[in-house]
């Protein structure tokens, strides 16, 4: 998306149901201390920054079966589960 197609805002719902999400941002707020806008940017990217790397981390040679699925059980989230097979598999809560 080029500079002219970025919108001046985005909204995010906190009402209905939602309002987890406002807890949400509050807690990244804090975490990168910084505002609730960047911290929304940063969580963003960081997010696929660490799955990427959890990934890698899963499919390393030298770890035993064992040591992959505690691995992946830690590093499961609400939105994120690392599931393994005879191969890994990402599923994110849009895939669900």
């Amino acid at each position: 998306m080029s500079h002219s197609e970025t919108p001046g805002s985005v909204r995010i719902r906190t009402d209905d149901g939602n309002e987890w999400r406002f807890d949400a941002i509050k807690k990244a707020s804090r975490f990168y201390d910084c505002n609730r806008s960047n911290a929304i940017a940063f969580a963003c990217e960081d997010v696929d920054q660490l799955v990427s790397a959890a990934t890698r981390v899963l499919e390393r040679d030298d770890l035993t079966r064992e040591q992959r699925r505690e691995i992946a059980e830690t590093l499961s989230t609400r939105a994120v589960s690392f599931d393994l097979e005879s191969s890994l598999s990402v599923t994110t809560k849009g895939d669900m």
